[in-house]
C-alpha cells in the first residue's frame, strides 16, 4: 500500500511532537552518553533546527525551504539510534519512513533525505540549499552545555574543547554574502590549535557548504578571523 496518498504539509512541530521521532532521538542520544560521546538529544536536535532555519531565512529563501532544513536538522543524528557508525545514512532511512508515515510529498522527503544522508564530513557532499544549511547548523553547535561527562578530569579532547566554547554564533550577512561561526573559546580550557585538531574538517566542509549557499565562510574565535 502506498503510504504517500494523502499528502500533507508536515511542520516541524508535528515532527517534535511525534511519539517515534521522540523515542528514537531520546535513545540515540542515550546510546552515545553511554559510549562517552556529547550530547546528540533534543538539545542539540532543537538548536541545530533553528540554526538551518534561520540561516536560509536570511539568505531569502522561501519560507517552505528553511523549514525543509529545519525538519531535516531536527532529524539528522536519528540514526544513532541503531550505531554510531554510518548514523548519516541509516537516519536517512529511519526519516524517510517516519516522514512517508506522515503523508509528507516525495519531493520534499527527498530533500530532507538527501541533507540527513549528507551532513558527516566523511562523506557528506551538500547539493543544494537545505544539505548545505544542515551542514552549517550541526557544526555549528560546539558549546559547554553539550559535554555530557560531569567529571572534569575525565573529558576526552572532544570534551575539553566543548567545554572550553562559552559562545558560539552563526552569523549571516546576506549584503556581503558571508557566514560566520563565532566563537568565543576559554584557552584556559583547551588552545585554539586543539580546536582544529578535531573540528578542520568540519570547518572545510562548512566551507564548502557556504559555497553551496553562494556564501564565503568565517570562522571567528575570540575577535580573530582564522579561516
Amino acid at each position: 500500500m502506498d503510504t504517500n496518498t494523502t499528502l500533507q504539509t508536515i511542520t516541524l512541530d508535528a515532527i517534535k511532537q511525534d511519539e517515534q521521532v521522540r523515542a528514537y532521538i531520546h535513545q540515540a542520544n542515550e546510546n552515545l552518553r553511554a559510549l562517552g560521546y556529547t550530547e546528540h538529544g533534543f538539545r542539540h536536535a532543537n538548536l541545530v533546527a533553528q540554526i538551518a532555519s534561520n540561516i536560509l531565512s536570511h539568505l531569502g529563501y522561501p519560507p517552505r525551504q528553511a523549514e525543509l532544513a529545519a525538519i531535516a536538522a531536527y532529524l539528522h543524528d536519528i540514526g544513532n539510534v541503531i550505531h554510531r557508525d554510518n548514523h548519516a545514512l541509516s537516519g536517512a532511512q529511519i526519516a524517510h519512513d517516519i516522514l512517508s508515515r506522515l503523508g509528507m510529498p516525495y519531493d520534499e522527503i527527498a530533500l530532507v533525505i538527501n541533507a540527513i544522508g549528507n551532513h558527516e564530513e566523511e562523506r557528506g557532499s551538500t547539493t543544494n540549499a537545505i544539505s548545505a544549511a544542515v551542514v552549517l547548523a550541526d557544526k555549528a553547535d560546539v558549546h559547554r552545555s553539550r559535554v555530557q561527562e560531569r567529571d572534569p578530569t575525565r573529558f576526552d579532547i572532544h570534551d575539553r574543547v566543548n567545554y572550553a566554547v562559552k559562545h558560539s554564533f552563526v552569523r549571516v550577512n546576506n549584503d556581503n554574502k558571508t557566514i560566520a561561526l563565532e566563537l568565543e573559546i576559554d584557552t584556559t580550557i583547551s588552545s585554539v590549535m586543539e580546536y582544529f585538531e578535531i573540528f578542520l574538517s568540519r570547518m572545510l566542509m562548512c566551507r564548502r557548504a557556504a559555497q553551496t549557499l553562494g556564501c564565503s565562510f568565517r570562522l571567528i574565535i575570540n575577535g580573530i578571523q582564522l579561516l
